[in-house]
């Protein structure tokens, strides 16, 4: 037995026995604790994620030791959610700083924690003046460069992005690992014309983002005051000398209360083979060329599954009826949802729609609806969008009364061809 080993029992100098005595444990020596991989750590933080209030408990055991530090600060950072100006600030500063103490010995490419930010979250931005929305602007023109793998960005739609913010997030590095981009309020120039001098920049910013595969841009709508259907046969030539944007993998679009603009003649003219889900305000009865919607859904509609028709709430709210045609150039659709007021939708042969969407339930809807069921064999539910089912409890005088009087009194009538009415949570009565 080695001395590294042995443990000697040494009595004391003047005892009367010299010796020593080997000291032999009563227990066997502890194992050592096997090491958790970082892999394995990393994992169980994803977890952590997913629980209800997971960012902040994730943020307490980044203070909890070293190790931990390590392995979860780069998933807090990896998703980041914030609701006013102020913790904006703070965290540009954070990022900056960190930029500033940066280094390429360690032959990392980009700054910690910049490089694990991925999803920008500023959806939940209130709008209190022009103060705060050009200092916003002025935080993100400059934070952009510093998260080279950003790759989801969202904001509410109430601030404008000048052209300097989104110039600073299409021209940064990694520009194309952008796949969302929800919530871009898009006012187009004064004249038609004249903005289309130059590239408007959000269609630069698209010309950069070619893994694209989310994007909601979302207009200030059809200004009362504006010749609606002004459009001059030299402002479309102009627009056909546009080069058609690459967007190989874009699915989900949404334009919201736009009717005309560069932007969304660039999209009618570019192809989108990967499109399956539109949302869109409807402007049929403003004629092609002055208003593109209707022409765009007829453009892209051949291979779409999902296609909602939707006004945003404003005052005063402005509804403009939706094309008849939906269900003749829109073979493939799956989900349709609708705005009042409803169109009378033409069909020539048994479509494959399988869910209906209308904001509420009324007689003159019925009669609407009543000759399409028969042209919709696959049809396995009606979803009522803007109602919910009265909570268990009410009595029965309540639920036969008003809106839900006739949601029930249609939930009947679709029970008959097996078919289910929907709330807006995607609920039957019954649930």
């Amino acid at each position: 037995m080695s001395t590294t080993s042995t443990i000697l029992l040494i009595p004391r100098p003047f005892a009367r026995l010299a010796g020593a005595f080997t000291l032999v444990p009563l227990l066997p020596s502890p194992k050592p604790k096997k090491v958790l991989p970082a892999e394995i750590w990393a994992e169980v933080f994803r977890c952590v994620l997913e629980q209800e209030d997971g960012a902040a408990l994730l943020w307490t055991l980044v203070k909890t030791s070293r190790g931990f530090m390590e392995s979860a600060l780069p998933l807090a950072y990896q998703r980041i959610e914030i609701s006013t100006v102020s913790k904006l600030e703070k965290f540009y500063t954070t990022l900056y700083s960190a930029d500033q103490k940066w280094d390429n010995i360690r032959r990392i490419p980009y700054s910690a924690p910049g490089r694990w930010v991925q999803v920008l979250d500023l959806s939940n931005l209130t709008f209190t003046g022009h103060a705060q929305a050009l200092l916003l602007d002025s935080l993100l023109t400059q934070l952009f460069p510093l998260t080279p793998f950003l790759s989801h960005f969202s904001i509410n739609p109430a601030f404008t992005l000048s052209r300097r913010a989104l110039m600073a997030l299409g021209d940064r590095e990694g520009a194309i690992n952008i796949k969302s981009l929800e919530g871009i309020s898009h006012v187009p120039g004064a004249s038609l014309a004249g903005s289309l001098t130059e590239e408007e920049p959000i269609t630069w910013l698209l010309r950069n983002c070619p893994t694209l595969q989310e994007l909601e841009v979302v207009g200030g709508g059809l200004d009362p005051s504006e010749s609606e259907w002004s459009f001059e046969a030299t402002e479309l030539s102009v627009l056909q000398s546009f080069k058609p944007l690459s967007l190989p993998n874009l699915r989900i679009l949404t334009l919201l209360s736009i009717h005309s603009a560069s932007l969304l003649h660039t999209l009618l003219l570019s192809p989108l083979p990967a499109l399956s889900k539109v949302t869109i305000t409807p402007y049929d009865d403003i004629p092609y060329p002055a208003s593109l919607a209707s022409q765009f859904i007829t453009t892209h509609g051949l291979n779409l599954r999902s296609l909602l028709l939707f006004t945003p709430k404003s005052w005063p709210t402005r509804l403009r009826p939706s094309p008849r045609t939906l269900l003749l150039t829109c073979p493939k659709l799956r989900h349709l949802s609708l705005e009042h007021p409803l169109p009378s939708l033409l069909t020539t042969e048994p479509h494959q729609l399988q869910y209906l969407s209308i904001p509420r339930p009324s007689s003159p809807s019925w009669e609407l609806l009543f000759p399409l069921l028969q042209q919709l064999p696959n049809l396995c539910a009606v979803r009522i969008r803007d109602v919910r089912w009265l909570r268990k409890g009410m009595n029965a005088r309540a639920q036969e009364a008003g809106v839900q009087g006739e949601m029930r009194e249609w939930r009947r009538r679709l029970a008959r061809r097996g078919v289910k009415l929907l709330d807006s949570d995607w609920k039957d009565i019954e649930v």
